[in-house]
């Protein structure tokens, strides 16, 4: 008798590198950059948003990245900006970790300030996550943690705080609402 093990390996976790790729969750500008560099962006996330789809896993993995943990970069074929629109329009608020930093302080210059980060993206808009972080001498997790934190805080001028709602919405309202956002069709 031979047993056959019917699990399968995400894309994702099979293919990290193209998952990871900072500009399929922050693609640049059209405008800054080449057509050719716009046609590669463009294949490879359609490419990745295929793989992504046909995922067996994928519909568990959207509906835990909008409605339990907010992660970060490309996940179940969403950016953070496409998981956080599902959110608002099903009223989900998921309660950030606590703000206490993990770990002993930076050697020689303490943490480094959202203003501080802020400023460097504003001086090298073009430089990636890593790229700003070697500039301010401090971890690439900081960095994209001060930029989605500026990110959220631009969204949600025009909010007004909420309260956690205690019910969980159905895994057909998550997708209901996945299929109205443009990214859904990208593949």
């Amino acid at each position: 008798m031979t047993i056959v093990d019917a699990t399968t390996t995400p894309p994702c976790a099979s293919e990290p590198a193209d998952y990871h790729d900072e500009q399929l969750h922050s693609p640049p500008a059209r405008a800054n950059i080449t057509a050719a560099e716009w046609e590669r962006l463009s294949a490879k996330r359609a490419a990745v948003h295929r793989q992504c789809a046909g995922c067996p896993l994928m519909i568990d993995c959207l509906y835990r990245a909008v409605v339990e943990v907010d992660v970060s970069g490309y996940a179940a074929c969403t950016t953070e900006f496409d998981r956080q629109q599902i959110r608002h329009r099903l009223g989900i608020v998921i309660q950030q970790p606590s703000a206490v930093p993990f770990g002993a302080a930076r050697v020689g210059g303490g943490p480094v300030s959202h203003e501080a980060v802020m400023t460097m993206r504003h001086a090298y808009p073009k430089d990636t996550c890593h790229q700003l972080a070697d500039r301010l001498d401090c971890s690439t997790s900081t960095v994209k943690r001060h930029l989605r934190r500026a990110r959220e805080q631009k969204h949600d001028e025009s909010l007004l705080p909420r309260e956690s709602i205690a019910s969980r919405p159905s895994v057909d309202a998550v997708l209901d609402c996945f299929d109205e956002l443009e990214s859904s069709r990208v593949a």
